[in-house]
């Protein structure tokens, strides 16, 4: 029997576990809200990749293992396949979501800069707190991934970027 979570639950838990962990868990310290968002979806993406890994023989290289994230475990988590994959053959892996589901309801202001980083943690101006509360959203899916790849014998660091919205890119560093 398959089991499943509806998607407006795991919109909602995303919103408050953020919401929390920002406003009032740690609201001076976004730094360690960001760490301990990351270390919840790292833990996810560990149990997920067991769970999706479990009757599949290991993985022979990096790239056999990020096509996985990429096709079937995305396709598990957000009922689509990442749009697009690119690596520089070193370690470095782009996966790019054109419409990601997690930031496919939230908006800006078209005046301001919409242009963000997962790294950006200092932002004195309105259209910066903005940017930064829309990239905290993304420490969980980073995490996610992360641990996956974990699971998978694969260490390695993910980032976040947001182009636009809905799209956003997830680059993966290969750790030596």
């Amino acid at each position: 029997m398959v089991r499943e979570v509806s998607e407006s639950c795991v919109d909602s838990l995303m919103t408050e576990m953020v919401a929390c962990y920002c406003n009032r868990f740690y609201a001076n310290k976004p730094e360690l809200a960001a760490r301990r968002i990351e270390a919840i979806g790292y833990q996810v993406g560990q149990q997920l990749s067991e769970r999706y890994t479990m009757e599949r023989p290991r993985f022979g290289d990096h790239l056999e293992a990020i096509k996985f994230i990429c096709k079937d475990f995305w396709s598990e988590v957000f009922k689509k396949q990442i749009d697009n994959l690119k690596t520089n053959h070193r370690g470095t892996f782009v996966l790019q979501d054109n419409k990601f589901p997690w930031l496919a309801r939230m908006s800006v202001d078209p005046s301001a800069d919409n242009v963000s980083s997962v790294e950006d943690y200092s932002a004195p101006t309105a259209e910066s707190k903005a940017a930064q509360a829309m990239s905290m959203h993304l420490y969980f899916p980073c995490g996610i991934i992360r641990g996956a790849l974990s699971n998978l014998g694969i260490p390695c660091a993910v980032s976040a970027d947001i182009s636009s919205l809905p799209a956003c890119s997830f680059v993966v560093r290969i750790k030596a």
